[in-house]
């Protein structure tokens, strides 16, 4: 045992911060409402504050101490904690989410929806500090490491999938703080351990209490493995790409990008290369290689600008690998489209020669017309080349006010470019003076249209159920 260290002590600071309580109710429901905002605001300072005061890490802790003394209460109340915190945070994420005029995949939502090699080490890294931290009496040190392991943003972002029914989204979010917390749980039950923390200190130690943490420690230990084993091969298989497409080239190019996508069948890679001579072959031997290596399918682009040889050799070397450029567009285009509109990607009609792009979306809870027109004017903004479609289900139309003889400019075109988008005929009825104006515009729009009589200042358009005339 070591002498240096209060077990007793240490065990007991452990439990008090382990267990449920109102105060852990309340700052899991601040860090999680902080922690959706900024993520939808794509604010990562406020995401910061989410972490600052995020109190996931208490639970986790106690639940690797009680694996490390065998001691079943203490991993009950710990698991208890942690199950009742996760489903507060997610029931009042998805609350927001759904009260929120802001339901659109943000940068900071984006970024945590799938669990890479550095996610992980994060998570070790943190949690080898965290009990670190604990045992050695410098709980101060723990809020630092909140910032770090990032419990509670990914758990938002798990609420905003549940909110939205994007199940990509909530999928990938989901199995990041999975892998976070089996991660912290096990590296503080492996450094209790060191630190001499053992069966000997649970006094309700029994054979069955054994027998129920060993089956814990697999459970845990099991998906853990899984995980780890797909991140340690997507790290080999980056490695392997960036050295396959940089030997096509030799040492005089430079790669400057290299992005995969893992989830496509076959695997696609793309890369930018700055090279003085350009290579027609590059694309399908680097591929032949891959493959060869991998015995997976790897279908690989690569965009090839010619350097150091003057400025009209490198114009004719951009100019070539346009076409190559609007395919890799193409493939981030589908991504983009996937997660804001809630569509299978296989579903989602892509042109690249005319560089047209159309998605029908999904039913999204709360979204309005108005956020599907948001939605989509945000990926054509990444995009501005391309013409975007994305084609809203048949929600309610807006009311539109007639103010000081005009009709409200930003309804009026939600109801414009709804209707195109749907192909849709219209109905309007409202005053004689407000059907007109907003009859000509909708007219004006291409739009067919059917009037009915009504009183008031504001107009109000259905989708037509009849024929339109």
């Amino acid at each position: 045992m070591r002498r240096d260290v209060n077990h007793a002590a240490v065990i007991e600071q452990v439990r008090d911060d382990a267990g449920w309580n109102g105060r852990y109710a309340f700052m899991i429901l601040m860090s999680a409402g902080i922690a959706v905002l900024g993520l939808l605001l794509s604010s990562p300072a406020v995401v910061i504050g989410a972490m600052l005061i995020s109190p996931l890490m208490g639970p986790i802790i106690g639940l690797g101490f009680g694996l490390a003394t065998f001691d079943w209460p203490e991993i009950r109340t710990g698991a208890t904690a942690l199950a009742l915190g996760i489903v507060l945070a997610v029931t009042f994420t998805a609350l927001v989410v759904l009260l929120s005029p802001l339901q659109n995949v943000t940068d900071e939502i984006a970024a945590r929806t799938r669990p890479n090699l550095f996610d992980l080490m994060v998570a070790l890294f943190s949690a080898l500090a965290g009990s670190y931290a604990v045992i050695h009496g410098r709980s101060g040190t723990v809020v630092g490491v909140a910032i770090a392991t990032a419990l509670m943003p990914p758990l938002a972002v798990v609420g905003f999938g549940l909110a939205t029914q994007n199940w990509t989204v909530f999928g990938g979010s989901l199995l990041l703080f999975v892998t976070n917390l089996m991660t912290i749980a096990l590296a503080a039950a492996v450094i209790a351990r060191i630190h001499g923390f053992g069966a000997h200190l649970s006094p309700q130690h029994t054979l069955f209490q054994t027998v129920m943490v060993l089956g814990l420690l697999a459970a845990l230990a099991v998906p853990l493995a899984v995980s780890l084993r797909q991140i340690a091969w997507e790290s080999l298989f980056s490695r392997q790409a960036r050295e396959v497409i940089a030997d096509e080239f030799g040492g005089e190019a430079r790669l400057s990008q290299v992005d995969i996508a893992y989830g496509r069948d076959p695997i696609r890679v793309t890369a930018t290369v700055l090279t003085p001579r350009y290579n027609r072959n590059a694309e399908r031997h680097a591929a032949s290689v891959l493959r060869r290596r991998t015995g997976r399918p790897v279908a690989v682009s690569i965009e090839q600008y010619r350097v150091g040889t003057g400025a009209e050799a490198e114009a004719a070397q951009i100019a070539n690998a346009a076409g190559q450029l609007s395919d890799r567009t193409g493939e981030r285009l589908v991504e983009q489209l996937s997660i804001v509109s809630g569509a299978p990607r296989e579903s989602i009609l892509i042109d690249v020669e005319q560089r047209h792009a159309v998605v029908r979306a999904q039913p999204l809870p709360g979204a309005s017309l108005e956020t599907y027109r948001l939605l989509e004017q945000r990926v054509a903004r990444t995009a501005p080349a391309w013409r975007i479609e994305l084609v809203p289900p048949a929600l309610d139309l807006p009311e539109i006010v007639i103010a000081d003889e005009a009709p409200d400019a930003a309804a009026l075109a939600t109801v414009i470019w709804a209707a195109q988008r749907t192909g849709l005929p219209v109905t309007i009825t409202g005053g004689e003076e407000g059907t007109t104006s907003v009859g000509e515009a909708l007219q004006r729009a291409g739009l067919t249209i059917r009037v009915e009589d009504g009183t008031g200042t504001s107009v109000q358009p259905a989708w037509t159920t009849g024929d339109a005339e």
